[in-house]
């Protein structure tokens, strides 16, 4: 995941900070810092982004993995 990934993901479920953090289990600060980065989010413990994944992907995102036109996500049908 990328630090834009993530900010896409969380305003596409018009999804505040609080409720992200909440939701995977991690602090208001720690989804603050990934969202101030940029790129791949790999110095970051697995755990924390598979946590923020999961509750990305619980809410409707999917993340869509680099295929010659970069990283990006999008909604799953309702």
């Amino acid at each position: 995941m990328t630090a834009e990934q993530l900010r896409a993901a969380r305003a596409m479920v018009r999804m505040e900070q609080a409720a992200l953090a909440n939701a995977a289990g991690i602090s208001v600060e720690t989804i603050k810092r990934l969202e101030r980065m940029t790129g791949e989010l790999s110095e970051t413990r697995v755990s924390t982004i598979i946590a923020i994944r999961q509750a990305l992907e619980a809410a409707g995102v999917i993340f869509v993995e680099e295929n010659g036109e970069g990283p990006g996500v999008r909604l799953r049908k309702r």
